[in-house]
């Protein structure tokens, strides 16, 4: 072998080590580039057309440079430092990676263990649990006819014994969202773990209540928000003495984000809700480093990649900023927050490009510095996870760590001038948000006043009308649908059948508990000699001696007054309008076997006419409305001929603007004399000057980019009898 002294042996050639000289390219400053760019857009005003406003009220640049950071102080730190946006850790992932959690969610405990075993075993590393509704208002599986829903029915000690048969919970941490309440929960858990020898202070993660959060979307609670406050106390004083590493406040941005809320929304409702978590919970002696050291924050990730990641770094300079002004300390400065793939972004029709949304959505959380994942199944929205669907979703995270090698960079978005410089306007719009919410009394008056949701509804109404325009663009929905696809088949959960064996097992508990003992657990639980923190270990008590989780909740809210009923944020997704308007097609065309027909009445040859043919198939499509496509005819006569004979409901003339002076009026003269019921439509914008002429030739009305596409269609419905 040849040894390298000085320079490599490489045969006759050397390294070439010069330095490269960048002097021969000339630099380009932003006034050039606008001026090539007006250029470009020959005639097109530049600022209508390169400067994009976001639902957030942000206006992006058509280009960032250096200037619109030189003004950033964060530009100029590293991560863990001062603002804490470039994350709170100076090694990123490398140290730690973020938590993969995927949770368990069958109705019953032992469906559920088997799921957290294959989640564990195949790269999970969290026991993640979702609880059923039933489980998060503290009712038992028998406390109503209606079945709980999608989640795990936890009503017993036993079930929790079911739930965690064989998982080490010392081992990875927990993760559950408890409702407005970890009370009760994290009181089964302290039995459960009494009961194995678990040492309390070797089980970590987040068992986690959102009293507000839980309010704004539910609209009603179980008891005031002044015992749900003292409950989460007494979670504090406990955990900070015998599960140190267990959060218990999660505060949760999934109620706006569902709500079609934006990014600003999103941050302004997390920082309220968490500062007046901060307020409640100091007068009942907890001081604001152990409130933030025990809360988490989880957020909702969607589909404008850009706008993720900024939200994620602007909630930890916007919470940094909130710690320091209530006194905290460096530590407290720094928010853990994990991540959850949209649900409002899942369509049910084309659901694998869901997939592809999925995949985006986590991309841009770990690029924010999430420090747990959740990805959600790619079917969700038409049916529970299946085996292939939640293993797509455990391996979009495994992919990312792996073979994407996410865990090597520290803060990649950290020096991108776009991004640098939407972080900055996204904490400042958040920041002005959350006064704004402040102003008004604080997080629980701004919902009795509807403040929330009334800000909230304006911008679902924008993304839906954005929407409806096709200016916003969903793959496979309202744009590029593909017709010969139907939703997913579901066979079904028969949830009233697992609801009645659930209810046969909580009898059979009840019959074999000790009467005497669980009464006397429940009459602790009621007394008012309980200190700060007991009441946990009270909980546990009653678990360890047959009290039910609904017989729990039920003596916690003894003597409460019923709480003010609020209008919840209703629960969306943005495609659900054009959804209904397909499946309106589709129930129609299986009860009566018709169809809304669009004859396409091309004139001339294939190229003269098949750019708008192409525009107004994949228009129409949306709805799933039967198309007649043809080649093209060489005249007026054969073509109107040929689309009365097609007994088509819709004629669309399809040509170019030049020739139109000439065939439309004739066309839709002949193809009224024919059949005067036809709707004819002409493809396209028509010049101002040749309108009228049109309309008074018996065009009925213009399909064009412009054209608001559900609006069209839903007419063409109740034409057709469908509405």
């Amino acid at each position: 072998m040849h040894e390298l002294n000085g320079e490599a042996d490489m045969g006759t050639s050397k390294l070439n080590t010069e330095e490269i000289n960048f002097d021969e390219f000339s630099p380009v400053n932003f006034e050039e580039w606008k001026e090539s760019a007006i250029s470009a857009l020959k005639g097109v005003p530049f600022e209508k057309s390169m400067y994009t406003s976001t639902y957030e009220g942000i206006t992006l640049e058509p280009l960032y440079t250096a200037e619109h950071v030189k003004n950033l102080g964060s530009f100029r730190t590293f991560p863990g430092e001062s603002s804490l946006i470039r994350g709170y850790k100076a090694s990123g992932y490398i140290s730690k990676a973020w938590e993969i959690a995927q949770p368990a969610d069958s109705t019953l405990p032992t469906d559920s263990n088997a799921q957290l075993r294959v989640e564990l075993q195949k790269g999970s590393s969290s026991i993640a649990v979702l609880l059923d509704n039933l489980a998060l208002q503290g009712r038992d599986a028998d406390a109503s006819e209606t079945p709980g829903g999608h989640g795990v029915s936890l009503s017993t000690l036993q079930d929790m014994e079911n739930l965690f048969e064989s998982i080490e919970l010392s081992q990875n941490p927990i993760n559950i969202y408890a409702g407005a309440s970890a009370a009760p929960i994290l009181g089964f858990l302290a039995a459960y773990a009494e009961k194995h020898a678990i040492p309390l202070d070797s089980i970590h993660g987040c068992v986690g209540a959102d009293p507000l959060g839980y309010w704004l979307q539910n609209g009603d609670l179980f008891c005031d928000t002044d015992q749900l406050f003292d409950e989460m106390a007494h979670c504090l004083f406990w955990t900070k003495e015998h599960m140190p590493r267990m959060r218990t406040i999660l505060i949760r941005s999934a109620a706006v984000h569902n709500s079609g809320g934006s990014a600003v929304q999103e941050i302004g409702c997390a920082m309220a809700a968490a500062v007046e978590t901060i307020r409640k919970l100091r007068p009942r002696q907890i001081d604001v480093d152990t409130i933030a050291r025990h809360l988490r924050f989880e957020f909702s990730l969607s589909s404008n990649f850009f706008m993720e990641i900024a939200k994620i770094r602007a909630v930890r300079e916007v919470w940094s900023q909130i710690i320091e002004a209530f006194g905290g300390d460096e530590t407290s400065k720094k928010a853990e927050i994990f991540g959850r793939t949209s649900f409002f972004t899942k369509t049910i029709y084309d659901p694998y490009v869901n997939m592809l949304r999925n995949t985006t959505e986590a991309f841009s959380g770990i690029i924010g510095g999430v420090d747990g994942l959740t990805v959600g199944c790619f079917d969700e929205a038409s049916r529970p996870g299946s085996e292939f669907s939640r293993r797509t979703a455990r391996n979009t995270q495994i992919l990312l760590r792996e073979e994407f090698s996410l865990l090597q960079p520290v803060d990649p978005a950290g020096g991108s001038w776009y991004l640098e410089s939407l972080t900055n306007a996204l904490s400042r719009q958040a920041w002005e948000y959350f006064q704004k919410i402040e102003d008004s009394g604080g997080f629980s008056a701004s919902i009795k006043s509807e403040l929330i949701q009334s800000s909230v509804k304006e911008v679902l109404a924008q993304r839906f009308k954005k929407l409806a325009a096709r200016s916003d663009r969903a793959v496979g929905i309202n744009m590029y649908p593909n017709t010969k696809e139907s939703v997913l088949e579901f066979e079904g959960i028969d949830f009233a059948e697992l609801y009645r064996k659930r209810r046969e097992d909580l009898q059979k508990f009840r019959d074999l508990r000790n009467e005497n003992n669980f009464r006397k657990s429940l009459e602790a639980i009621t007394a008012n000699n309980i200190y700060a923190g007991e009441l946990i270990a009270v909980v546990a008590a009653a678990a360890d001696a047959g009290a039910t989780l609904g017989e729990v909740r039920n003596s916690l809210n003894d003597d409460n007054e019923e709480p003010l009923k609020i209008t919840p944020l209703g629960i969306h997704r943005w495609t659900e309008q054009y959804e209904a308007l397909r499946q309106r097609t589709e129930k129609f065309k299986a009860d009566t076997g018709n169809n809304v027909r669009i004859f396409l009445a091309n004139m001339g040859p294939i190229p003269q006419h098949k750019a708008r043919a192409d525009f107004i198939t994949g228009f129409m499509e949306v709805a799933n409305f039967e198309i007649l496509s043809n080649n093209g005819f060489p005249g007026v006569e054969e073509c109107a001929e040929a689309a009365v004979s097609s007994e088509a409901d819709i004629a669309v003339i399809c040509s170019t603007d030049d020739s139109y002076p000439e065939i439309v009026p004739s066309l839709a003269r002949a193809i009224k004399s024919g059949k005067s019921t036809m709707k004819v439509f002409l493809a396209g914008a028509p010049k101002e000057e040749f309108k009228q002429s049109y309309i008074d030739a018996g065009v009925d009305d213009f399909i064009s980019i412009r054209s608001n596409c559900l609006d069209t269609l839903s007419n063409l419905q109740k034409a057709k009898g469908m509405l």
